[in-house]
């Protein structure tokens, strides 16, 4: 496990980006590991994260923070916003910003890389209260939000499925990566009506709504998965 300094939480806003059918969770659970590609601790995360999202009931992702990108290989995929994300999750889950991280429902962290306490963690998870579907529209996406009685935000997270990348410096020099759920854009949604219309996402890109409370707390979730067709 990698441990850094904290750094200054900022919102997280990104751009949009191309759009199947409507895909509803009724009450995931929702793994949001914090990884980077300069981090030797972190390949197990990895691969643990994709077995569990091919489970009925999780949505996976992996955000790529930017801490590690000086110290000898820079991660592609990495983003200060990520960082940013990860430091307001320790902030009001009262931990540490390190690599691999796993936040469950944004209720609690845990090492990404230990099976026992990330079994643990989704069996203790509260399934989120909010009914969420996503789905794809001729003109982009689609979501439909159940009534929410306090304030909340919504994310639209866009992620690559897979990605394999060979590493040439840093820890893992000289290994080949195969890193999955990949975050490469956000879209920030501030208010969320009974049914929002949202940017077409690339076809061979999926696509996960994440509702929030004030306490970032998960409290709606749905994963749209890629259109392989195109």
């Amino acid at each position: 496990m990698r441990r850094r300094g904290f750094l200054t939480a900022t919102l997280l806003t990104l751009s949009p980006p191309t759009a199947r059918v409507v895909r509803a969770a009724p009450a995931p659970v929702v793994l949001e590991l914090f990884t980077s590609q300069g981090c030797s601790s972190c390949p197990p995360a990895d691969a643990l994260l994709e077995e569990l999202a091919r489970q009925s009931g999780i949505i996976g992702l992996a955000w790529h923070v930017d801490y590690w990108n000086s110290l000898g290989w820079r991660d592609p995929y990495a983003s200060r916003a990520w960082t940013e994300r990860q430091t307001t999750y320790a902030k009001y889950l009262g931990s540490e910003v390190y690599t691999p991280a796993l936040v469950v429902n944004g209720a609690v962290m845990v090492v990404g890389s230990d099976k026992a306490a990330v079994r643990r963690a989704i069996d203790a998870a509260a399934p989120p209260p909010v009914a969420v579907t996503l789905r794809r529209t001729a003109s982009g996406l689609e979501a439909e939000v159940a009534a929410i009685p306090t304030p909340v935000t919504g994310m639209l997270v866009i992620y690559d499925p897979e990605q394999a990348t060979q590493v040439d410096a840093g820890e893992n020099r000289g290994r080949r990566l195969v890193e999955y759920r990949v975050v490469r854009e956000v879209i920030t949604l501030d208010a969320l009506p009974p049914r929002v219309a949202l940017p077409m996402v690339p076809a061979r890109r999926g696509a996960v709504l994440l509702v929030q409370d004030a306490s970032w707390h998960i409290v709606g979730a749905v994963d749209l998965p890629a259109d392989q067709g195109a």
